[in-house]
């Protein structure tokens, strides 16, 4: 296992292996923040009509 280990750090192909990790990671990331941020803007419309509803009623 070690030695696998070692072949892998010596490889360049393990150096692109953690570039496209990186950059897998940072669109995960910027994925997550998008959608919080549509998550955030749809509660706040819903508690909207949910609000007009009250009034109304």
């Amino acid at each position: 296992m070690i030695e696998f280990f070692k072949k892998l750090y010596l490889s360049d192909k393990g150096a692109t292996a953690v570039e496209y990790g990186l950059i897998l990671a940072l669109i995960a990331l910027t994925v997550l923040v998008a959608i919080s941020g549509v998550a955030n803007t749809t509660v706040n419309m819903w508690n909207g009509v949910a609000d007009e509803v009250t009034d109304v009623s």
